[in-house]
């Protein structure tokens, strides 16, 4: 079969797939709806097993692996050059990612200075676990910095952007943050999950319910309008405009709401290659120096979410 063919074969599969799902979870909704329920939990807390063959296949650059005791978890941490000597930047990586996914910033940051840490969520890479939310994202990247000892600066791409956020509001120890593309909203993002499942936008609200009952985190305490403003420490926000998995609008959140923060926004790098392309590397690493790139957003009392 030519690579072509291939291709195509593997699209049609993975669209009667998708229909099959949408029509599983569109009858369940009626027939079985506690289980329906019990079944989209456990599918948008599971990352995609592929997270963990790309982890195995892509090589670590030399790292000095080492693995943490995290709540009955084994997390698998990587570092370049010297943290305990060194400034150090921490990475934390998005959902069904990896820890050496900052592969393409380890040289330039370490031309300039810096160690780098990294570090593979629960259920994700070479990590334990099957199933994770943003709360253990949080939870794990405090660890992993506590282990560490403050850090120069986070950068945080997705879900891990979010989880810095969350983790910067409660004591996590960076001077500077780096948010690529990150998640402000997890019952926006339960939303969007449930619209493509075919569960339509208002099952999310009981997904939102269930996953408060488990963490004992109410959702709220999750988004950017109650973290952002908490955290007293300089933030560079970077966003596609044109990101289909998280919307610009955000980034742009975090930006306006941050006291400090500001806006990269860009076009045409979507939601994951903005976190390879060199110029958003040379911004990063502008900021990083302390010099002034993107814009300050002013907040309104007439937008979403008010002012900080």
């Amino acid at each position: 079969m030519s690579k072509h063919a291939s291709r195509i074969s593997t699209t049609v599969r993975n669209i009667v797939g998708l229909q099959t799902l949408r029509i599983g979870f569109a009858l369940g909704r009626i027939l079985r709806p506690q289980n329906t329920l019990h079944r989209a939990v456990r599918l948008f807390s599971t990352p995609f097993a592929s997270s963990r063959s790309r982890a195995l296949a892509a090589p670590t650059h030399g790292a000095r692996e080492s693995r943490l005791d995290v709540d009955g978890l084994s997390i698998a941490t990587y570092a370049w050059g010297d943290p305990s000597r060194q400034p150090y930047v921490l990475f934390a990586h998005g959902w069904s990612s990896h820890g050496t996914r900052i592969a393409k910033w380890i040289e330039p940051l370490q031309s300039s200075g810096y160690a780098v840490v990294a570090f593979d969520q629960a259920g994700h890479g070479r990590s334990g676990g099957q199933r994770t939310t943003l709360p253990d994202f949080a939870c794990h990247l405090m660890a992993v910095a506590r282990h560490f000892g403050p850090a120069a600066a986070v950068i945080g791409h997705s879900l891990g952007g979010a989880a810095a956020a969350v983790a910067l509001a409660r004591g996590l120890q960076a001077e500077r943050a780096v948010l690529i593309a990150p998640a402000a909203d997890p019952l926006a993002a339960m939303e969007r999950f449930s619209r493509f499942v075919g569960l339509g936008t208002a099952f999310a609200a009981r997904m939102a319910a269930f996953f408060e009952a488990r963490t004992r985190v109410p959702i709220e305490e999750l988004q950017a309008h109650r973290n952002a403003p908490l955290i007293a420490r300089p933030a560079l926000i970077v966003h596609d405009l044109e990101d289909r998995e998280v919307p610009w609008h955000e980034g742009e959140r975090y930006a306006r709401l941050w006291n400090g923060a500001r806006l990269i926004s860009t076009r045409g790098f979507g939601h994951n290659r903005i976190a390879d392309h060199p110029g958003v590397i040379g911004d990063a690493l502008r900021f990083l120096r302390g010099e002034t790139v993107g814009e300050r957003l002013v907040s309104s009392p007439n937008l979403p979410y008010g002012m900080c």
